[in-house]
């Protein structure tokens, strides 16, 4: 029987890891052309190739590296990294995605209870039937970054 040395599974890791590729995969078939799951206006995004080398292929790849960093918890190779500076991004990183995430979520509450009248140019985005797709991004980064906390928590107490 082969025994592989490998550390006590740390599952928020794994779930850090597929919320980035689940970020990751969509931007490179925009990048492509490919429309499905653009929440807003697909024809409206910009169109010159600065802003489709940063907003498709740049964050695309960022998020497949911070994938492979969700990683880092789970997989032996991950203990070559500083623990401190491992912990430290992982915060960084939980506290700005669950606050973007819960902060869409907030906003689409005070829109319906009629507290905030959006901007004349987000109705027009808002209106769109694309822009359903909204929710299940900020869900994505609300789950991002509810992961790497864990995943923080985990690893500082082994």
């Amino acid at each position: 029987m082969i025994r592989l040395n490998i550390k006590k599974r740390n599952w928020a890791g794994y779930i850090a890891c597929i919320c980035g590729l689940l970020y990751a995969l969509p931007h490179y078939w925009w990048g492509l052309g490919i429309s499905f799951g653009y929440p807003g206006d697909f024809t409206a995004a910009p169109d010159d190739i600065a802003s489709q080398l940063f907003s498709y292929w740049f964050l695309g790849t960022a998020a497949v590296i911070a994938s492979l960093y969700g990683l880092s918890f789970v997989y032996p190779w991950g203990d070559k990294l500083p623990r401190r500076l491992k912990l430290i991004l992982a915060w960084i990183g939980c506290i700005l995605l669950s606050v973007w995430g819960f902060a869409f979520f907030v906003m689409q509450f005070l829109y319906a209870i009629g507290r905030v009248v959006p901007a004349p140019a987000f109705t027009a985005m808002d209106a769109h039937p694309m822009a359903v797709w909204g929710y299940f991004w900020y869900f994505l980064f609300l789950c991002w970054g509810i992961s790497l906390g864990f995943a923080a928590i985990i690893e500082s107490r082994r």
